[in-house]
């Protein structure tokens, strides 16, 4: 972890969100494909569905899910992130899309007024202090019987302890705070949703993906992505 805090001032001063992303903003690259086919198998909303995507970075689910759901709203605390999903909307002419630069733990959402809520590859980003608020966001937001859909990578897996120290791939200094499977569920848990599903899901480099498919269960450093499903309960009689 960095000594410095990482918070917007280093998104929106850096070239996290430029343009020219590569992989990140081609919803047919490889990686791409990979990441909207695993988030969409944790949970895929419904036509009549209203969906947030909290730290919506370069807007992949809103672009994905528009033409399929009712509304898609994409947040991110990073005005770069923001001008960059307008763009691409301008361009594409979504009109149940929206993208709002608020804070993931404070949206100004109306409560108890969406079906799903998406946080992939956000949690990894958010400090311990913040984790909670975002989980008690999404539950506020949430109707009661809604979804929150999370996709992370898991600290103990090879490539990110070889990351972090630096060696062969560089470290991001943006990734403050990995979670482990148990700390995730718990943090869905206690703000009260229920686990619906927890698992690892393998990684999109294909001989590594097939090693981890097959040994995932008894190595845990080749467990390479979190993903859970927390429901909020539905109301009472």
């Amino acid at each position: 972890m960095s000594g410095t805090r990482i918070g917007r001032e280093h998104y929106d001063a850096s070239g996290y969100f430029e343009d020219g992303a590569g992989h990140l903003t081609d919803l047919a690259s490889r990686f791409q494909r990979y990441r909207v086919e695993n988030v969409l198998g944790i949970h895929r909303p419904r036509e009549g569905d209203r969906v947030v995507d909290l730290g919506c970075g370069w807007g992949t689910f809103g672009f994905v899910l528009s033409p399929h759901v009712r509304e898609v709203v994409g947040v991110d605390f990073s005005r770069k992130s923001i001008e960059l999903c307008h763009r691409r909307r301008a361009e594409s002419g979504a009109e149940n899309l929206r993208f709002l630069c608020a804070d993931a733990g404070d949206t100004g959402l109306d409560e108890g007024e969406y079906d799903v809520v998406i946080a992939a590859d956000l949690f990894e980003h958010l400090y311990p202090e913040d984790s909670a608020r975002v989980v008690a966001e999404a539950y506020r937001i949430l109707r009661p019987g809604g979804y929150l859909s999370v996709w992370t990578p898991h600290r103990g897996h090879v490539l990110e302890i070889l990351k972090n120290r630096n060696i062969l791939l560089k470290r991001d200094v943006t990734h403050v705070d990995y979670k482990s499977m148990d700390r995730m569920k718990r943090l869905l848990a206690e703000q009260g949703f229920v686990i619906e599903r927890a698992y690892y899901a393998p990684s999109h480099v294909p001989v590594l993906r097939w090693l981890e498919m097959g040994l995932q269960r008894v190595l845990p450093l080749l467990r390479r992505r979190i993903a859970v499903l927390g429901r909020k309960p539905p109301a009472g009689p």
